[in-house]
């Protein structure tokens, strides 16, 4: 039987598992099974807390087709709940070590938990090899059609794909299946998070977002700290952006004389429970 816990940021939700000591064997089968909302647990994923050479932990996380996610933003201001709360550290200050890198989480503590964490998110980037994109030059506003339809999009990295495409109403659009279409679609070869983004004021955007490997989600905080980016380049909003998602919100800050994103959102704890893994049914 294997420990778990179901945690959330803005509703992007994973199951989380304390892999200190002894590692989740077939965490790709895992994920398929215990994120089914049916049949398993229920999640976006499962995301796996292990010991790290070069940060305080590092965080391995897989997304609910069974695919190695690199980052998520949402899913690391749980970690950093997770590490506190159950005692693997004091630290109000910490590293994760993740596939995009160690990222540095500030974690604001109430009656001796977690409730709030600042993470920073690194640098963005728009040059095609970083992201990857498969075109010779940045694409900033680039033309393209979806579902038949004419739409612009740009593409940022934050150590996993983005394509964050401004739309006039963000309730009117179809995410799935245009979502679905640049994902897999020639111009991405790994794949693309999409992001279709409402401008509301220079500080304020409505967000929904597609995820590459799990669909539409709650949230996806790389994916708001793109759409902050994106649409700082395109004039759209200044440095600072309240991102509203359909699961909360999220506060993004762009600080140039770093050229590094930060985000602050809720980490939330929904329950615990054991499960028998490997299921017989797998």
């Amino acid at each position: 039987m294997w420990h778990f816990t179901k945690m959330h940021g803005c509703g992007n939700d994973y199951v989380y598992f304390d892999c200190t000591k002894e590692m989740l064997p077939n965490a790709s089968a895992a994920a398929v099974f215990m994120s089914d909302r049916n049949k398993g647990i229920g999640g976006d994923g499962i995301i796996l807390i292990k010991k790290s050479d070069c940060a305080d932990f590092y965080m391995e996380m897989y997304n609910l087709d069974g695919s190695q996610g690199r980052m998520c933003g949402n899913g690391i201001r749980c970690v950093g709940k997770f590490v506190y709360d159950k005692g693997l550290t004091d630290k109000t200050e910490i590293t994760v070590e993740t596939l995009s890198g160690i990222k540095r989480l500030s974690l604001a503590v109430r009656n001796g938990r977690v409730y709030e964490v600042t993470v920073d998110m690194g640098h963005p980037s728009i040059q095609p090899a970083d992201i990857p994109l498969a075109a010779d030059e940045p694409a900033v506003n680039r033309p393209i059609t979806l579902g038949g339809k004419p739409f612009a999009f740009t593409a940022v990295s934050m150590g996993n794909p983005h394509a964050v495409i401004p739309v006039e109403s963000t309730a009117d659009t179809a995410v799935r299946e245009l979502g679905s279409e640049l994902e897999h679609g020639p111009l991405f070869p790994e794949g693309v998070n999409t992001e279709f983004v409402e401008v509301l004021s220079d500080h304020e955007v409505n967000m929904r977002v597609w995820e590459r490997g799990s669909g539409e989600t709650m949230a996806c905080g790389t994916g708001a700290c793109a759409t902050a980016y994106a649409c700082r380049l395109l004039g759209l909003t200044g440095d600072e952006v309240l991102v509203h998602l359909l699961g909360g919100d999220l506060r993004i800050v762009y600080e140039q004389s770093t050229d590094t994103v930060w985000m602050t959102g809720p980490a939330t704890t929904v329950f615990e429970g054991e499960i028998e893994w490997p299921a017989e049914e797998v």
